[in-house]
């Protein structure tokens, strides 16, 4: 069994972004996003016009300054390797609390289309969810997903909106 990370968030964060579960570097390293083939913090620093940080205390602070939380859908899971085609018996992280304890949060972005589809499936009207949330679909930021890079980060302008 596999089991995901604390959120990164703060009581002024606006957009949450959502995974599925962290890859095995990421589990390894214990940092959201640790694959450098993922581009998932180009993206987000691409967003602000800035270079990637490597130190990843910074990109917690980042992400932060900027009202950005993430977490992931999955509080743990089975699967062997990376790949979200692999997750067995899943269970949701407790989003209802996270909502309430969060109540700046009004925009929840699904990195990929796995991410929404458990969500849907394990939380939406399964929890009492508050009704100002609105829920978006983003490209993956995973190296799988072949869309070109400029593709990817014009669509993720739309956590601007």
């Amino acid at each position: 069994m596999v089991t995901s990370f604390e959120p990164i968030v703060d009581k002024n964060c606006k957009v949450l972004i959502l995974g599925t579960m962290p890859g095995e570097i990421s589990l390894q390293k214990q940092q959201y996003y640790a694959n450098k083939q993922n581009q998932f913090w180009k993206i987000i620093y691409s967003l602000f016009n800035k270079d990637v940080e490597d130190d990843y205390e910074k990109r917690k602070i980042f992400l932060l300054d900027h009202h950005i939380a993430i977490w992931d859908v999955l509080k743990s899971c089975d699967r062997e390797g990376s790949s979200d085609s692999k997750i067995a018996n899943p269970v949701s992280n407790d989003f209802e609390t996270f909502f309430n304890n969060y109540p700046n949060i009004k925009a929840v972005f699904f990195n990929g289309s796995e991410a929404e589809k458990l969500f849907m499936k394990l939380v939406m009207g399964k929890m009492n969810l508050r009704e100002d949330l609105s829920f978006h679909r983003l490209p993956s930021t995973s190296s799988a997903n072949r869309m070109p890079f400029k593709d990817k980060l014009d669509r993720w302008k739309v956590i601007f909106v």
